[in-house]
């Protein structure tokens, strides 16, 4: 664990939509234990996925974000500025060796079982028309999760080597996300238990760029304000998720709809709820700002319900 005074956090949003509900669950519950813990809280913004973008999409979410008075400490980071940075890693995991082109495609993964077995790793196939996949010989499968305890996960999927780079050229998810928590030295991630999975991958991906051989990659990049010489994962807390009474996840895909930014006390209120903080009837005829300062006085992290789910009435 790192020191209180050391903490920062973040909220990562991808521009495929406007924010939800569940949104603004994870981003209250971020914002707050940031707060709560005198930390810095920063925003991100997941633009690196062109074709799943909605137009007008990033602005909206950080007037949200500000109408909900949950206001950032830095500079938004957007990950479509951040390409070279990505290139630089994978052209040091090819020189160390820890990655390779692969041509297999979804179909032909959930033939065998749905789980990568390895198949192009030693083929030295050239980079036309090819994904690229880490050498993941880490392997995590489990680790202590602030809300949520132990957490176990597949094996065969921590198991297995994942995509760092899509086919069609864009950089895949579990780079950019850790790639990004390096350069912004964050310490500590709330979201939601959607993400229980993918974090054991990102933990291990951690322990890989922890290898001298990419410091000068990784401490090139940063802000040196922000630079550790320690490269520590972030400790992670995972929040339920919100379904609905037919039991779909609030999400964009799933066309949830988003908050109203003109009246923002009632979800505010119910996001409180949700997270287990039990406001007081009253707080919710109070304007933002006190709201927001009732909250962080009383967040309880503990208080958050421990699963994984959680439907909506």
């Amino acid at each position: 664990m790192r020191p209180q005074s050391t903490y920062r956090g973040r909220f990562a949003p991808s521009p495929s939509g406007y924010l939800h509900f569940g949104s603004l669950i994870t981003a209250l519950a971020s914002f707050l234990d940031a707060k709560k813990n005198n930390g810095t809280w920063l925003v991100r913004l997941e633009d690196i996925d062109p074709p799943r973008e909605k137009k007008g999409a990033s602005a909206h979410i950080l007037k949200t974000l500000a109408a909900f008075g949950l206001h950032w400490d830095e500079n938004i980071l957007y990950q479509s500025k951040q390409t070279d940075y990505y290139q630089h890693i994978i052209e040091q995991l090819f020189k160390e060796q820890y990655c390779y082109y692969c041509q297999c495609t979804r179909a032909q993964i959930k033939a065998i079982g749905g789980i990568y077995q390895g198949h192009c790793r030693h083929l030295n196939l050239d980079k036309n028309h090819s994904a690229i996949r880490v050498i993941n010989q880490i392997q995590i499968d489990q680790y202590s999760d602030l809300i949520q305890g132990k957490i176990q996960c597949d094996k065969a999927l921590a198991r297995e080597d994942f995509i760092i780079r899509r086919k069609d050229g864009l950089f895949a998810y579990q780079l950019a996300v850790v790639a990004d928590d390096i350069y912004q030295n964050i310490s500590h991630v709330i979201r939601g238990c959607d993400l229980l999975e993918p974090t054991t991958r990102q933990l291990s991906f951690y322990q890989l760029l922890s290898d001298k051989a990419f410091r000068h990659v990784l401490w090139s990049a940063q802000d040196e304000s922000h630079v550790s010489k320690h490269l520590q994962a972030p400790v992670f807390g995972h929040i339920p998720l919100a379904i609905t009474e037919q039991g779909y996840k609030l999400s964009k895909q799933n066309k949830a709809p988003a908050i109203d930014i003109q009246k923002p006390q009632p979800a505010l209120f119910a996001a409180l709820q949700f997270l287990g903080q039990q406001p007081p009837i009253d707080l919710k005829h109070l304007n933002v700002d006190e709201i927001i300062q009732w909250a962080i006085a009383h967040w309880q992290l503990e208080s958050v319900p421990k699963k994984q789910e959680i439907q909506l009435t």
